[in-house]
């Protein structure tokens, strides 16, 4: 008798097991980003002191991503500027005056590139936010388990200001989801000044 029970506790554990097992890969496969209109947590910035007449929303310091006093790097007459808001969030400015479609050539370049596996969560007219996965291939003797898994979220908005088309995306090397989100929102945030 006592074995039956001892039997029928270790199925009981075996199953406990699997069903948490399979549970924590739904967990992990949401994907769902949304970008709404709410701006708790942002502080409106003038951008019109660094060449640039507009308005943009930046996270601010309950938004825990660091310190929240935004940075603005940019040369007179240079078509780049970098916001830096705390040590994680750096957003890249690029002046594109009068070229269109941007958004499909920057499409175009993602689509060409190697080794990664692109995700859209967002995309829309004027913002793309995507995953990007790193494709592990091994040979078939190979572990499951070869290579190291890196995801990183990004995000590219266009933007028309005083008739000159701007990108604003985010570093090459990407972010996590959650800051990439709060970038989202400042991109889509913007607002021309007017003069």
């Amino acid at each position: 008798m006592r074995s039956s029970i001892k039997y029928l506790i270790l199925i009981i554990t075996v199953i406990s097991i699997l069903i948490a097992c399979g549970g924590s890969e739904e967990v992990g496969s949401n994907e769902d980003i949304v970008i709404n209109e709410d701006l708790y947590e942002f502080q409106t910035f003038d951008l019109s002191p660094y060449d640039l007449p507009a308005f943009i929303s930046l996270p601010d310091e309950t938004a825990n991503i660091g310190a929240s006093i935004p940075e603005v790097q940019h040369t007179e007459d240079d078509i780049y500027w970098t916001i830096n808001v705390g040590p994680y969030f750096q957003m890249i400015i690029t002046d594109c005056g009068d070229i269109k479609n941007l958004m499909k050539t920057e499409k175009g370049l993602l689509a060409q590139i190697q080794n990664f596996k692109l995700d859209y969560i967002i995309d829309e007219e004027d913002l793309i936010l995507y995953k990007r996965t790193l494709v592990v291939e091994g040979t078939e003797k190979a572990s499951p388990n070869v290579g190291v898994e890196h995801v990183s979220y990004h995000v590219f908005g266009v933007k028309n200001i005083g008739g000159f088309n701007y990108t604003f995306k985010s570093q090459p090397e990407g972010y996590e989801k959650d800051l990439i989100e709060l970038m989202a929102k400042s991109i889509k945030s913007i607002q021309p000044k007017n003069q």
